[in-house]
This record gives C-alpha cells, structure tokens and sequence, in this order.
C-alpha cells in the first residue's frame, strides 16, 4: 500500500523541481510513496527532462495555464497514497518534516490539514498562516491605506502576528504551497474550488475543513524551505492592479471569496 502521495505542482522551474524532488527522496527513503508532477503550461525540454531524470515520477501535463486549483486537482485526483502532500516546485523538504507531518495526522483524527513551517533562503520564517481573509485586511495588503497606523491591527490580526511562529497552533488557514492531508477526506470534503483560478483557493479549501469539524494546524518542528516569490506585488498599491496581471487576478479571487463567505 502506497503511504504519501507527493503531489508537485510545476511551472517552468526545472531546476527548483529537481531541487524539490531531491529533497524528497533524501528524506523519506524508508516510506512506501509515490510523486506525482502536475505540469503547466508544459514545455517540450522540460516534459524531457522530467521522464529522462525521473521515470518513476507519474507525470500529469497540461498544455496551459489552467490555475493553480485544476492543476492541485488533478494531481489529487490521481494520488492513491493514504495521505497527500501537496507541494510547489520551489519548496525543498528538510530533514523528518514528512514524517512529523505523517505523524502528527495519525495521532489525531480530528486534524484535517496539517502544513509545515516554512523558511527563506536566510531561515528566516516566512508567514504561511493566517486568519481567515476579511476585506479591510485585502484592502490594506493591496493599497496605501496599509501603510497608515489605522491598518496595523487589522494586518496584525490577519497575519498573527502575535505569535512567533514557534509553537504548533491550530490556524484559520494554511499556505496551499505545502499542506498535507488524508486522500479519504476529499469524500467528505470535496476537490479545490476551481472558479479561484489563482489565490485564496487554499483559504477557501482550509474554511471548508472547519465546516466539516477538521482541525487545521500549523506543525513548526516540519521545516521546508520555500523559494518565495510574491508575483501579485511589483509595482505597489493600486499600480498592479493595473499593470500586474497576477494583483488583477488576486482582487478577481477575493472578490470571489468574499461573494461565497461574505465581508
């Protein structure tokens, strides 16, 4: 019986998938698992590179961008481990951070999602948690009104901030770079919303966990290092929205979000 299936989600970063598929199997060499890559917006050298370096890697190809969630989707649809492991391509997994994932969900049964504590480059730690999205917290994230005094409890509020970080803690919502979950509680729970076809699909997938009595927590003794980049911010305030695709298609999720759960 296959224990993990490691779902991968790639977008034209080979390097960093190899990176992130070493990782892996320098880490969990004893567990019965399985890789899947989700590939989009596939590219012929790196469909090649994947099947000549990795021939046991299952490999899902799509050729364009369908969405984050389609592509999460998919690769869970083919997952046939006990538990999944949803990674992006630019996460390198450190040493036992599986395994106490692994853990940590079989010694609660309550616990539906469980993510790890992920670091830059530096160790530092990156926020990967939060409470759940609220408009004035999308408002001061995306414009200059973060910046005023009157803003900082809301983000504060929105990032926990708190908390150090340091301590295992039950959480709103969870980073979908990195979470991990059973494969029996997309019976119960359901498949990746794909109408978000960018951004806040994960804070909608952990919201539905909480409706359905799963605990969602954050495990800061599994470290992963995670290649972040934040594609919704270049230009600053109300400049991406109209120039940056990525910060239209944000406000475009939110608005969503907030349309499904309200203000």
């Amino acid at each position: 019986m296959i224990k993990l299936s490691v779902v991968i989600t790639h977008h034209r970063t080979p390097e960093l998938m190899g990176l992130c598929i070493k990782s892996i199997q320098d880490t969990i060499k004893d567990l019965n698992y399985e890789i899947i890559v989700v590939d989009g917006e596939a590219q012929e050298k790196n469909q090649e590179f994947i099947k000549s370096n990795y021939p046991n890697i299952r490999l899902i190809s799509f050729k364009k961008n369908v969405g984050y969630s389609k592509m999460v989707n998919a690769g869970i649809k083919e997952a046939i481990g006990e538990y999944v492991l949803i990674l992006n391509a630019d996460i390198i997994v450190l040493e036992n951070a599986i395994l106490e994932m692994i853990k940590l969900l079989e010694q609660d049964a309550k616990i539906g999602i469980v993510g790890p504590q992920l670091l830059d480059f530096t160790n530092n730690i990156q926020i990967s948690c939060f409470s759940n999205p609220t408009l004035k917290a999308v408002i001061a994230r995306r414009t200059l009104w973060g910046k005023t005094r009157w803003s900082k409890n809301t983000l504060n509020k929105f990032i926990i901030s708190d908390w150090d970080k340091k301590t295992k803690r039950e959480v709103d919502w969870l980073q979908g770079s990195a979470m991990m979950f059973r494969k029996k509680t997309i019976e119960q729970i359901g498949p990746w919303d794909e109408k978000f076809f960018m951004y806040f699909e994960d804070a909608d997938w952990c919201r539905r966990f909480w409706q359905n009595g799963f605990k969602v927590v954050y495990l800061p003794n599994a470290k992963m290092v995670h290649y972040y980049h934040r594609s919704s911010k270049k230009y600053g305030a109300m400049l991406d929205i109209i120039f940056n695709k990525y910060a239209r298609t944000h406000l475009k999720s939110a608005l969503l979000y907030f349309k499904k759960y309200g203000f």
